[in-house]
């Protein structure tokens, strides 16, 4: 089973990971391994909510838990107004322009949200992790961890054109890459119950944020409009990795 060193050294290193391909390895956003990347990722996110999150958090709260589903869905959609759809690969920027701060914020606001209910699984406040599930966290870590790494060849990909030092293009991606395990360390320290809320109620926030960003990235088409084949079969590895992940 996963451990708290594990879980956010893992969430560091797939930022860290993304920065130096783009840095070091001169990869983008652009490129095609990318996007497949992109692809996979929400393939993944997109199984794990259909097949394991979304059928859990109903078990225990059918009645209301739809509702925070789809609040997560346009939290999401309010968080890409202001990062402009960096969440799926898009990068709107001109070199030499100053760093969209806006962007940062927004990145961050959705990287910590999404580490909280990794921290409560953590710390064992989750029901499945009451009765000895362990896979409701490798899905949400796993679920995350893929999508990191394309996200944060997306951010420095930005932060190389913008007026920025490569040092400071660092240390901003560094930052960016602390969000994911600050959520994670307070999922863990402060309870649900403290803040007023169900465990499960911050579980369907993220679940409607994977809803988000899953289904833009498979419906958006490529440069000539046409559902290239190969994002086909990214998509279904994906799908298929976190089916065999849920029944493990």
């Amino acid at each position: 089973m996963l451990n708290s060193v594990t879980v956010i050294g893992g969430f560091l290193g797939a930022v860290v990971l993304g920065g130096f391909t783009v840095s070091y390895l001169q990869a983008t956003n652009k490129t095609q391994l990318i996007k497949l990347l992109l692809a996979f990722s929400g393939g993944f996110m997109l199984s794990i909510a259909f097949t394991h999150f979304i059928p859990e958090l109903y078990s225990h709260q059918a009645n209301t838990i739809g509702y925070y589903i789809l609040l997560g869905f346009l939290i999401q959609l309010i968080l890409e107004f202001f990062s402009g759809g960096i969440e799926h690969g898009h990068v709107h920027f001109h070199k030499g322009e100053r760093m969209p701060w806006a962007l940062f914020i927004s990145l961050s606001v959705h990287s910590v949200i999404e580490g909280i209910p990794v921290g409560n699984a953590l710390s064992g406040v989750g029901h499945s992790i009451e009765h000895g599930h362990s896979h409701d966290i490798n899905s949400l870590f796993f679920g995350i961890l893929f999508h990191q790494i394309p996200v944060a060849i997306a951010l420095m990909t930005l932060l190389l054109k913008t007026d920025a030092s490569r040092i400071k293009a660092w240390i901003i991606l560094l930052l960016f890459g602390l969000m994911t395990p600050i959520g994670v360390v307070i999922g863990m320290t402060v309870g649900a119950e403290q803040i007023g809320l169900n465990e499960d109620i911050i579980l369907a926030v993220v679940v409607g944020i994977f809803l988000h960003i899953s289904t833009t990235i498979i419906f958006e088409t490529s440069e000539n409009h046409k559902f290239n084949i190969f994002k086909l079969v990214s998509i279904l590895i994906g799908c298929t990795l976190a089916f065999g992940l849920n029944i493990l």
